[in-house]
Order: structure tokens, then C-alpha cells, then sequence
């Protein structure tokens, strides 16, 4: 598993609980700061998973 799949995931992680904590304070730029925090994660996992997927098909052939 690359190493971008696990720090996607836990910027994601991460976005979800500043997001979550802005909502419940009532805190709109901690909840849109948490949100782009959840959106980088799901793109720098998305590029882990491509070069997973790519080390896969180099090393079928």
C-alpha cells in the first residue's frame, strides 16, 4: 500500500473531525477549513491508489 493511501486518509480523517467540530460551535471557517482537509485526503489517496494500481500492472507483466 503506498504511503499517499494512508496520509490521504488521515488528512480525511482529520478533515472530518475539524468539519464535525466546526459544525457543532458554530465555527463556519474551522467547518469549510475541514472540508478542504477531506478533500485533499480523498485526492492524495486517489494518487496513492493510482500508483498502487500501476505497480500492480507493472509487475503482472
Amino acid at each position: 500500500m503506498d504511503n499517499q493511501r494512508i496520509k490521504g486518509a488521515a488528512k480525511r480523517l482529520k478533515g472530518s473531525i475539524k468539519k464535525t467540530f466546526g459544525r457543532l460551535t458554530g465555527n463556519e471557517r474551522l467547518e469549510a477549513s475541514g472540508e478542504m482537509d477531506k478533500v485533499a485526503g480523498s485526492v492524495q489517496a486517489a494518487a496513492g491508489k493510482t500508483k498502487d494500481a500501476l505497480r500492480s500492472s507493472i509487475k503482472t507483466r
